[in-house]
């Protein structure tokens, strides 16, 4: 297949055509965190807070190998553009060769370490005992997780958008079906409980990964992993970890955030934090359909730069910032017009409601500065310019909001915390523009 439509047909269409199934994929696997929360709180309360306290540790595996999926997206989109087919072909078999080598890895270290993890956080025996239960199974699905996602960004830097669709959202679709099968036991399956959870969720990452490699054989790629190309290269490991480290880092920030603003927010009351995280649950329905922008653009941008067509990316960059641009609008007036009726999706009492419409409020004046952050951060990947993009990524989640909020907060209470967020996109966004413009150019 010719790849060079990716520097021929219009920007805005391809950019379309390419993040329009990324987005949609994207809240498919949205809605089945929030379903798969939702079955695991019907066992008990405890098995809910067992969840909760693996989640970390899961979310850290999923941004390492997401983040190194970034990386052998980049590198195969430039050597495509740079029309290096066999080096295309060398770095999707070596991004194979080491996202097996990190899913082994993750199997053992995540059994090993849950037990004593999920004792630094609770004295309570029996969520101890659920937390080990569900970990023991689903760490043991790693690797295929881990090939579902080497298979998913290169799938991705070839322009086969719609079958990466298909393979994520079969995969999400499976575990949500599964989920109250085997938790609950309905028809021939046996009641399994958490253990259940986790299986549900293995199956749903190991068809996801199955379905990629039909389709691979199927419908062959423009690149091949080759048998040939298995022996060890440094060079191409140095390459693909120069971006793959700096994305996962990007992707694992928002946790660290998440706890730090935790911590600030306990002084002023349990009601902030339980604000704090309807927040982010409702953003990913913003921030979700904002990154399959981003991720349409990467392989655009990646094949182009290689091309040495510095104007279309230029233009790849522009159109990608005002389709973000348009959504971010769009979540600043919802959030301003209804916060209350947000609010409501999650409690009932007002007093929670009118703390977290106040928050919704201020929160929705930094979104649409966030457009130039999300976008520049997210073309610099695109570019192989990994550490310019976590540059962006820690004054957002770490060197500008965290100071900010503890100040602020000093000052105004909880609700600093809120103004914290639009400061930092503001001061962000400006920051980001500049770093792009010395990316671009080095």
């Amino acid at each position: 297949m010719d790849q060079t439509y990716m520097k021929e047909q219009p920007v805005l269409k391809l950019i379309l055509s390419m993040a329009l199934p990324m987005v949609l994929s994207m809240m498919v696997s949205s809605l089945y965190n929030i379903v798969d929360s939702f079955f695991i709180a019907r066992i008990s309360e405890d098995a809910m807070t067992a969840l909760s306290l693996v989640y970390p540790v899961q979310n850290l595996v999923n941004a390492v190998m997401i983040g190194f999926g970034i990386g052998i997206n980049a590198v195969i989109s430039f050597y495509l553009g740079a029309q290096d087919k066999e080096m295309a072909d060398r770095a999707a078999t070596q991004g194979m060769l080491l996202g097996t080598i990190h899913g082994i890895g993750f199997m053992i270290l995540g059994i090993a370490v849950m037990r004593p993890f999920l004792q630094m956080f609770t004295g309570n025996a029996q969520i101890v005992d659920y937390g080990v239960r569900y970990s023991r199974i689903a760490f043991l699905f790693a690797t295929a997780l881990s090939w579902q996602l080497v298979f998913e960004k290169t799938f991705q830097a070839v322009g086969r958008m719609v079958e990466s669709m298909t393979c994520m959202m079969s995969g999400a679709v499976i575990n949500i079906i599964l989920d109250p099968v085997m938790i609950f036991g309905l028809g021939p399956f046996p009641k399994m409980g958490i253990e259940g959870a986790a299986l549900a969720t293995g199956i749903g990452q190991a068809a996801a990964a199955l379905l990629y490699l039909i389709l691979y054989i199927a419908n062959p790629l423009p690149v091949k992993y080759r048998k040939k190309y298995l022996k060890v290269d440094l060079r191409l490991w140095k390459k693909l970890y120069v971006i793959g480290i700096p994305a996962s880092l990007n992707l694992a920030l928002p946790s660290l955030l998440i706890s730090v603003l935790n911590v600030i927010l306990t002084g002023y009351g349990e009601v902030y934090v339980f604000v704090l995280g309807v927040y982010y649950k409702l953003q990913t329905f913003l921030y979700l359909p904002a990154n399959g922008i981003v991720q349409g653009m990467r392989p655009l941008l990646g094949y182009n730069y290689g091309a040495g067509e510095h104007k279309r990316v230029h233009k790849i960059f522009r159109d990608g910032l005002i389709l973000v641009l348009v959504m971010m609008t769009v979540g600043t007036v919802i959030c301003l017009a209804v916060p209350g009726q947000l609010m409501g999706l999650f409690t009932a009492n007002p007093v929670t409601m009118q703390a977290g419409s106040v928050a919704l409020r201020v929160i929705s004046l930094g979104f649409i500065a966030s457009s130039v952050s999300v976008i520049c951060s997210g073309a610099l990947e695109g570019l192989g310019k990994g550490v310019h993009s976590l540059i962006i990524s820690l004054c957002r989640y770490v060197v500008v909001i965290i100071p900010a909020a503890f100040i602020v907060s000093r000052f105004m209470g909880a609700v600093g915390v809120w103004h914290a967020f639009w400061i930092t996109e503001a001061v962000t966004a400006a920051i980001s523009y500049m770093v792009y413009r010395k990316g671009v150019k080095g």
